[in-house]
């Protein structure tokens, strides 16, 4: 079982530059996307090959929004997270399988001057609220992108941005401490240790080409899944986004 993860940043920018391409190569069973800026109406002919297409859009037209896509068919869907205050944003989508739960999410940013930092504090507790109350039923996998590097590893330049950029703040790294101590699993830290393994790079600067980038991708699985837990990978060479497409392979 393949499941890839991938903030493409806009869609239908993403499919002009061939992201298709690498789908049909990968051939994942579940492949999650965040910021879609999309309706499935404008683009909801993509992907064929799944038979089970899931969107959750933002209200506010070419902003946010997630989809799944599933050889699979689920047990049931959700969308968001039962909460008015965060679910007009098209962030969660939750569906259920026989063993487990699948969230795919697209955390809010904090902002350009830390402006929804304070709203970014409460969304990480009750998203995880939300996950533990899953949890409760079955096991949880939950992807995407979650707008945080967790340590200094996940980061280029640590010291600089440090409590001044969206991303890594004291508030936002303990939202992510909350996810792993709660008993969710970081499942890229379980095969790769060393700093430089990035999920995103700015435009500005060639940062990608000098590979100045920042881990904000992730997937992280219920500690009860880790025995079926082959693989975890980053595929940084895909291009088409700000940010690269990240996986797990489950027994």
């Amino acid at each position: 079982m393949k499941l890839i993860s991938w903030n493409v940043n806009g869609i239908r920018a993403c499919v002009t530059k061939g992201c298709l391409d690498f789908v049909k190569k990968e051939n994942p069973d579940i492949f999650c996307i965040q910021e879609t800026k999309a309706h499935p109406d404008q683009v909801d002919e993509i992907l064929k090959q799944y038979e089970h297409h899931y969107w959750n859009s933002a209200e506010k037209k070419g902003y946010s929004g997630t989809a799944i896509f599933s050889k699979i068919k689920p047990l049931a869907v959700s969308y968001g997270i039962g909460t008015e205050e965060h679910d007009t944003e098209g962030r969660v989508i939750t569906v259920e399988f026989e063993k487990y739960y699948l969230v795919n999410v697209y955390v809010p940013n904090s902002g350009r001057g830390l402006v929804r930092l304070k709203y970014r504090e409460k969304w990480d507790r009750d998203f995880l609220g939300h996950l533990k109350k899953l949890e409760k039923k079955k096991p949880v996998i939950v992807c995407g992108d979650f707008n945080v590097a967790h340590t200094e590893i996940d980061l280029k330049n640590p010291k600089e941005n440090y409590n001044k950029t969206a991303g890594y703040t004291q508030v936002e790294i303990d939202g992510i401490d909350r996810f792993i101590k709660s008993g969710f699993i970081d499942t890229f830290r379980e095969f790769t240790k060393e700093g430089g393994n990035y999920t995103f790079w700015s435009y500005m600067f060639s940062a990608r080409k000098k590979n100045i980038g920042w881990r904000i991708d992730y997937f992280l699985i219920s500690t009860t899944l880790r025995s079926t837990l082959k693989e975890a990978f980053i595929l940084p060479q895909v291009m088409g986004s700000d940010h690269c497409p990240i996986g797990i392979i489950m027994k």
